[in-house]
């Protein structure tokens, strides 16, 4: 049996849900890589010699939000078909999907089983 990558990218800068999620998804059995905003996400990805499978995303986030991180994204043959999980505590989701490009979206206080199923159908 093939054993299917499970790495995630996990782009927060809220700490304590940062490490919540990335705990949560460690005991799923997914390997976790994390930043706390998009300008030092889009650093570590470039650096790194492996792409993960999903990246999950904060909407808004000093240095550089979720917005400008997907428009960089997209222009970046190297992360541009990875999906986006978007998370946000404002606004209408379905509109913030749409303005990035984003694979889903869920809104914070992130319900934690309806994030795992999320992140379970998009890897």
């Amino acid at each position: 049996m093939t054993q299917v990558d499970k790495s995630i990218f996990l782009v927060e800068d809220d700490n304590d849900l940062r490490d919540l999620l990335q705990d949560l998804l460690e005991s799923e059995g997914y390997s976790v890589a994390s930043a706390s905003d998009g300008r030092d996400a889009l650093s570590k990805l470039g650096q790194s010699a492996t792409m993960p499978r999903l990246i999950i995303l904060d909407w808004m986030m000093p240095v550089m939000d979720g917005p400008a991180f997907c428009r960089e994204k997209a222009a970046d043959g190297k992360l541009g078909n990875i999906p986006v999980l978007l998370l946000t505590a404002n606004g209408s989701i379905d509109e913030k999907v749409g303005q990035t490009g984003a694979a889903m979206g869920l809104a914070k206080p992130v319900d934690l089983d309806v994030f795992l199923s999320a992140v379970h159908s998009l890897i």
